[in-house]
């Protein structure tokens, strides 16, 4: 599965509790077909004391999101928009906004 989201990415929520959210990606799971984005789907998990926390208790985290519910904000002209792929005659193959028609990377 081809996805069109990447790391660092600013994405907007469109569906669920976290709608109209907007925030970086700070993760792609590819595998899974999920992203974790920066301020949203925050949860609430018990832990243990451990090394790693050495104080437990309820730590608030992300949790992953389907990449179908997310969209790309585009950072030419700050819409929410579909991705296009457009090979340059050189051979390289970059992502397009569909709205303003601009490189995105």
């Amino acid at each position: 599965m081809g996805l069109r989201i990447k790391k660092d990415d600013t994405a907007l929520i469109i569906t669920g509790k976290n709608k109209d959210k907007s925030g970086r990606v700070l993760s792609v799971l590819s595998s899974e077909g999920k992203v974790i984005i920066q301020g949203a789907n925050i949860i609430k998990k018990h832990m243990k004391p451990s090394k790693k926390h050495t104080q437990g208790g309820i730590i608030e985290k992300e949790a992953p999101l389907h990449i179908s519910n997310v969209m790309l904000l585009c950072p030419k002209c700050n819409k929410p928009t579909r991705i296009g792929n457009t090979v340059f005659d050189d051979g390289r193959k970059l992502r397009v906004c569909k709205k303003c028609k601009e490189v995105i990377d």
